[in-house]
């Protein structure tokens, strides 16, 4: 995780260019100070959560990282999350889950500074929670029941395709699985398959997938992998999986996807836990517009610019002319005292239509 979120921060950096004689402009990438951290910890101990948030956090360089879960009775917060977020690099572990832990961090309670960020998934109540407070603090994203696609051919394997499906499904009662395929032999050995899987599951995780399955899973039989692939894009997945030929074809035609799984030699699972790409992704058609979290959210990308008086001459003159243009009078007079200051022998028409 450490090392694909240090290479993603590589892609991010300091640039100067000078756009004109004299005209520098340029661009710096200054991380956030304080990030808040949610690690939903009710249904399952989500430790990969805090190694997900806490980690990219730390890498982009932030100076205070809050790491919040919410406590079980009789236990208080998982063990294992507790130490996840102490090695990946967390300031402060909190107790607290919920709405009022996201509004903690984001108020600065109990001694904390005030987060700038808000990262990590959550129930219903976290992304309402999140929703509510965007604009007073940055979020990541207003995140919904997981979601996974496959897509998948006549070479995939069905108890694979099917046990994939499964693993998914177990997140909870609302999470939609998807299979697109363009062979009906496979989504129907897929569909025989799936309901003994999920009846293998411990109870919970059983209760999780029945309903999942019942209530929200489509099998998509197209005529061709393009369509299949264009049925891909709109659904827009958190989670897609290529079982098929081909695999560059696919990877260089989807276009609308939280993360991709190419090959059975991968699975959401990997990423989810322990590949080293982010889990915190896009859902209910996000992906048509985001991607997931990645060192990426804790930055800002600022720019600045200063020149010599020669080279803001024709600068300039083009603000003048075109604030005129707009009626903006007060901006036109901020270009016109400088030429006037450095340049007071010569003359200059800066009017809409000089």
């Amino acid at each position: 995780m450490k090392r694909f979120a240090e290479r993603q921060k590589e892609t991010l950096k300091n640039t100067e260019i000078e756009i004109h004689p004299g005209f520098v402009t340029g661009q710096k990438v200054i991380p956030v100070d304080a990030a808040g951290c949610y690690v939903p910890g009710g249904r399952y101990s989500h430790i990969a959560s805090a190694i997900m948030t806490v980690t990219t956090a730390k890498v982009a360089g932030c100076k205070f990282i809050t790491a919040c879960s919410p406590p079980k009775p009789n236990v208080g917060v998982a063990p294992a999350i507790i130490y996840a977020a102490h090695i990946c690099g967390a300031d402060k572990i909190m107790a607290m889950g919920g709405v009022q832990g996201v509004a903690s961090m984001t108020y600065g309670l109990f001694g904390l500074p005030q987060a700038n960020i808000l990262v990590g998934p959550g129930n219903q109540f976290v992304a309402e929670a999140k929703r509510i407070l965007f604009g007073r603090v940055g979020i990541d994203m207003i995140a919904g029941p997981t979601d996974s696609l496959i897509l998948a051919d006549e070479t995939a394997d069905p108890f694979i395709v099917a046990t994939d499906l499964v693993s998914q499904a177990e997140h909870g009662y609302n999470s939609p699985v998807w299979l697109v395929t363009d062979n009906e032999t496979l989504a129907n050995n897929v569909m025989n398959l799936v309901p003994k899987l999920i009846d293998d599951l411990p109870e919970t995780n059983r209760e999780n997938a029945t309903a999942a399955w019942r209530d929200y899973a489509e099998v998509i039989v197209c005529g061709n992998r393009e369509e299949m692939a264009s049925c891909s894009d709109e659904y827009a997945p958190e989670h897609l999986t290529v079982q098929a030929n081909d695999l560059d074809w696919w990877l260089e035609r989807l276009t609308c996807y939280g993360s991709l799984f190419l090959g059975e030699e991968t699975t959401v699972s990997y990423g989810d836990k322990a590949a080293g790409t982010n889990h915190v992704l896009p859902t209910s058609r996000a992906a048509n517009y985001t991607g997931g979290l990645s060192v990426h959210k804790y930055m800002k990308i600022v720019t600045y610019q200063r020149a010599t008086r020669e080279g803001s001459k024709s600068i300039a003159e083009a603000t003048a002319r075109i604030s005129r243009l707009e009626g903006m009078e007060g901006h036109a007079r901020a270009a016109d005292v400088r030429l006037a200051k450095f340049f007071p022998n010569e003359e200059f028409d800066l009017t809409a239509n000089g």
